[in-house]
């Protein structure tokens, strides 16, 4: 643990890069958090792909969002009820947290609460907000591995939280 301070090297409306020593790393600023949803219904998950400017390429994702970005009063329930309908067109029922999770703390401060949803009901086609171009995909968890390979062949990044659904095939 580190006595030495952490100074601001540069900080923009939606991240902080910051040093502490030698140290230096990323942070979401204003306190935003994240928020991963994990979808499953009747044996197929959704994932999304868009395209992500920090890889110069679209990347096959779980959907996902922020949360207090537009509103310090949001939840992570409500964050994770409104991107779910936003990227997927699907709404649920319920919303389980399953923890907090840090993707990168070596480079990011950032975290995210990973959550699962259950009772899905589709009420439209997804693809985010208007300035999104997000491609749903509802896909059987039996095909994941093939269909993950077949997305990487096509040149889409896949973000390292897919690996809670690839793991079992993974390890085998």
């Amino acid at each position: 643990m580190s006595d030495e301070p952490t100074e601001i090297a540069w900080q923009g409306k939606w991240i902080t890069a910051k040093r502490q020593g030698r140290w230096e790393f990323v942070s979401r600023a204003r306190g935003i958090r994240a928020v991963v949803i994990v979808a499953v219904d009747d044996g197929h998950v959704l994932l999304v792909d868009q395209y992500r400017v920090p890889l110069g390429r679209r990347c096959l994702e779980l959907p996902a969002g922020l949360v207090g970005d537009e509103d310090a009063n949001d939840t992570i329930e409500g964050a994770a009820r409104r991107e779910l309908e936003e990227e997927t067109g699907y709404r649920c029922a319920s919303v389980e947290a399953l923890g907090d999770y840090y993707s990168s703390p070596g480079l990011v401060s950032e975290g995210f609460t990973l959550v699962r949803v259950s009772g899905l009901t589709r009420i439209g086609q997804g693809g985010g907000t208007a300035d999104e171009d997000i491609i749903v995909h509802r896909v059987a968890l039996t095909e994941l591995p093939e269909f993950v390979a077949a997305k990487r062949e096509e040149g889409l990044a896949i973000d390292v939280k897919l690996l809670l659904l690839l793991a079992q095939s993974l390890l085998a």
